[in-house]
């Protein structure tokens, strides 16, 4: 098999309500180069789809009254019909693509699971006719993790029968995310649309036992419902709870923080005795007066030096000595009296000015953050169609924002991606006829406090319950603590802000734990008792004891607490105490090496951080990260590796073992 190049790799990352794809691995990663929405529509013929809406409109059509079959109607005069006769009109059925509406649509995944197979099938033939790639092109397929083995044998055979790819490989989304991060071992937690994962990776090696699938309601969508349940009284629709989740004015609060309230207390609050400070400090300034008004070197005493009544604050200044003394004779000597004293002007002008600038500020009502406000305006930008805006040959935005008393501006559909970019061809034409045939309509809505509950219906408790469970499921209980402090939480559903902080204050006040509760019986020890050493001088010799000799103290009893409680009084302690105290806590010093760390709750909780060369994924967010762990993962296992450690599936292959046989590769 000849070996694969960084321009014929396609990656293709199926979603919920968005799939990327990208064709060909760039020098330095970039995010997705092709976004198109995970929907289809059904065409006219049954079995068929169509990527967007196809409308049927009837227009009338002029045609000569006189036109008969293959004779041009232009051509007959018929100068003794009526004038009115001349022309008739018919109807033709045209169809046209509408491109801004979900009229229709189905979506071929929910929650992760594909529920239906031909239009997912039609998605992918639609991404793969898209980017066209060549014939010799190696495909890499992000799983979600609710699919089942069945489902990516179904896919291997779509891929290896469609398009007759020479190499295939399906990789878990939470895996991907490792590769993005460079982490071997870490807890992902994917907040998608719909529904949450969450994955321990240990070792790059995905714990199946305990894993998090599809949590349902935890996603972006539930929250969205959440506010449409709390706003729908006021007038709100799904469209603007869903703008409304997606501004900045939305925020998700940590646990126990209270909602702000009418009439709190330093809401715009203003210093009082500031206007009366600033008018002292400019009466002050204005009887001072300057040095030259005051008649300059005239209040001189003395011929050889004199001191000058300056108020300047004290302040050791050009001219002046360690005492406060002008030396004028130096000054006059110079020949630069004037400057001296323009400079003089000049620091007095300037203290002036800040003193009233400090006042100013201090007058000023102080900005109270978005958490600490009752009420916030939202902008929401509102899709009409142009048949809609037309009233009586006018725009109706003019009319609507009179009629609800908010502020309407008319404006066209934004640019969500850069002119320069080559992948957003598509996208721009399609975004080209969408201006075609609708515009948005500003408004301004004011939200309450409702705009701080979007997850307040339990969603952080289950996911916080989600990740502990999770993480007490890794059979390697030494590795638990590595999870807690590498956890990463991405997803486009975790965009709201505060989403994340919230999620680990969360965790915090549920799990976490003090790192001297593992260690609870320690400081009981008396300071005269040493910890015995691992260098054998402590290690007890093997002897015969009478069983009498064991009393109280034998097996049972905890070495720490008995050594507690005879510290005070060692003569409690009966007869070879000391020893068999030695050797229990030898006994317990090695199975504390075997368990490393509090096992079922954690002592810190820790975010890791993406590495910061990828300079292309600083201003997109992390939230899709696993596109880039796909190019990573990608660049070593269709280029670097050439298929050496069975990262992939090649077509020699699946013609010997089948779909079936794509369990046996892959990361």
């Amino acid at each position: 098999m000849p070996p694969f190049k960084d321009e014929h790799v396609l990656i293709i990352s199926p979603g919920s309500q968005t799939t990327l794809a990208q064709l060909g691995l760039p020098e330095s990663f970039t995010p997705a180069r092709l976004r198109i929405s995970t929907r289809m529509f059904p065409a006219e013929k049954a079995g068929e789809w169509e990527p967007l809406k196809v409308r049927e409109k009837k227009v009338r059509k002029a045609v000569a009254a006189g036109a008969t079959n293959g004779i041009d109607g232009e051509d007959v005069k018929m100068n003794d019909a009526p004038e009115g006769e001349l022309n008739e009109t018919e109807e033709e059925t045209i169809y046209e693509e509408d491109p801004s509406t979900d009229e229709g649509a189905v979506y071929p995944l929910e929650n992760g699971r594909v529920t239906n197979w031909s239009c997912f099938f039609a998605l992918l033939t639609h991404v793969y006719n898209t980017l066209s790639p060549p014939f010799h092109t190696p495909i890499l397929v992000i799983a979600q993790p609710a699919w089942t083995e069945q489902d990516h044998e179904t896919l291997t055979q779509f891929f290896f029968e469609k398009f007759k790819t020479p190499a295939f490989c399906l990789m878990d989304s939470a895996l991907a995310v490792c590769y993005a991060y460079g982490v071997p071992t870490a807890t992902i937690v994917d907040v998608g649309h719909g529904k949450c994962d969450v994955t321990a990776v240990n070792d790059f090696l995905i714990n199946h036992l305990g894993r998090g699938i599809a949590i349902p309601g935890c996603g972006g969508e539930g929250m969205t419902l959440r506010l449409l349940e709390l706003l729908e009284p006021k007038g709100f629709t799904r469209d603007m709870c869903e703008q409304l989740k997606k501004s900045n004015i939305c925020e998700v609060l940590s646990p126990n923080t209270p909602l702000p309230e009418e009439g709190e207390p330093g809401k715009g609050t203003t210093n009082p005795a500031a206007p009366a400070s600033s008018a002292m400090n400019g009466t002050s300034a204005a009887a001072r007066g300057s040095i030259a008004g005051q008649g300059g070197l005239a209040s001189v005493v003395g011929a050889g030096s004199a001191i000058i009544e300056d108020d300047l604050d004290g302040i050791v200044r050009d001219g002046e000595n360690d005492d406060g003394v002008l030396d004028v004779a130096s000054i006059v000597a110079s020949g630069k009296t004037s400057e001296f004293l323009a400079k003089k002007e000049r620091e007095k002008a300037e203290k002036v000015a800040a003193k009233k600038a400090a006042a100013d500020a201090a007058a000023a009502p102080r900005r109270l953050p978005n958490s600490q406000r009752v009420k916030a305006t939202l902008h929401y930008d509102e899709r009409r169609s142009l048949d809609d805006l037309n009233v009586n040959g006018k725009r109706a935005n003019e009319a609507d924002g009179a009629a609800e008393g908010g502020e309407s501006k008319r404006q066209r559909t934004p640019e969500l991606v850069a002119e320069g970019d080559p992948s957003s061809l598509s996208r721009k034409e399609e975004r080209r006829r969408n201006r075609e045939t609708s515009m948005f309509v500003r408004k301004d809505i004011e939200v309450g406090v409702e705009r701080f509950r979007a997850a307040d219906a339990g969603v952080l408790d289950q996911i916080a319950d989600t990740i502990h469970r999770c993480v007490l499921s890794v059979p390697e209980v030494s590795k638990r603590s590595e999870l807690w402090d590498s956890l990463i939480i991405l997803g486009n559903g975790s965009k709201i802000r505060g989403f994340k902080d919230a999620l680990i204050a969360t965790l915090n006040s549920k799990y976490l734990i003090s790192p001297s509760s593992a260690t609870i019986f320690t400081s009981e020890l008396p300071s005269n008792f040493s910890t015995p050493l691992a260098t054998g001088a402590n290690t007890p010799q093997p002897q015969s004891q009478p069983q009498g000799q064991l009393g109280h103290h034998g097996p049972g009893v905890n070495p720490l607490l008995l050594a507690a409680t005879t510290a005070s009084n060692p003569t409690l302690a009966p007869p070879g105490a000391h020893q068999h105290l030695h050797s229990q806590l030898q006994l317990q010093q090695y199975h504390q090496q075997q368990h490393s760390s509090h096992g079922q709750s954690p002592t810190s909780i820790k975010v890791a951080k993406m590495p910061e060369y990828f300079s292309e994924w600083k201003d997109v967010g992390t939230e899709e990260a696993a596109f880039l762990g796909a190019q990573v993962a990608a660049k070593v296992v269709f280029i670097v590796d050439q298929g050496l450690s069975k990262g992939f599936m090649s077509r020699s292959e699946y013609n010997d073992l089948g779909p079936q046989g794509i369990h046996e590769f892959g990361l």
